[in-house]
């Protein structure tokens, strides 16, 4: 299989949002056109902060991927959160996911990332045991937390 990669610019926005929008909807995050628009604007804008990938045929893509950076001293240097990732549903359980992950893991492995990290629902044993066929691993000692402001 080789799924085409695409880093996001400006003009991926409008299909971009459409797929935001599914997979908010899909998983009940309340957003609002303008809140989302908003967020995702900086990064198509081309923030240092984070990347937007689209990914599938150029012309119909099946998902999207967004990976925000922060800096880690106990890990030597930057590091990624994996803060969305959403494929179609009629296009789920072909691999499609692992190998989009595989490749810009790869790539940012290769820019100097020295970790990604990523949020997975505590009950939802089979999306734990796709994260960990790619090499992730439950942080048994920590737990996230978050503060929203």
């Amino acid at each position: 299989m080789s799924t085409n990669i695409h880093l996001c610019g400006p003009d991926d926005a409008e299909v971009l949002l459409t797929m935001i929008a599914a997979f908010h909807k899909e998983i009940g995050i309340e957003t609002t056109e303008k809140e989302r628009q908003a967020s995702i604007a900086p990064i198509l804008q081309g923030s240092p902060l984070a990347v937007a990938y689209i990914f599938g045929p150029k012309a119909a893509p099946v998902g999207y991927l967004i990976i925000s950076f922060g800096w880690s001293l106990e890990l030597g240097g930057m590091d990624g959160f994996l803060d969305e990732i959403w494929i179609r549903p009629n296009v789920r359980k072909r691999g499609i996911g692992q190998e989009v992950l595989d490749s810009v893991i790869k790539a940012l492995k290769g820019a100097g990332l020295k970790a990604i990290h990523l949020e997975v629902n505590r009950d939802d044993g089979a999306t734990q045991n796709l994260y960990k066929g790619i090499g992730f691993k439950l942080r048994e000692k920590y737990a996230l937390m978050s503060r929203v402001l």
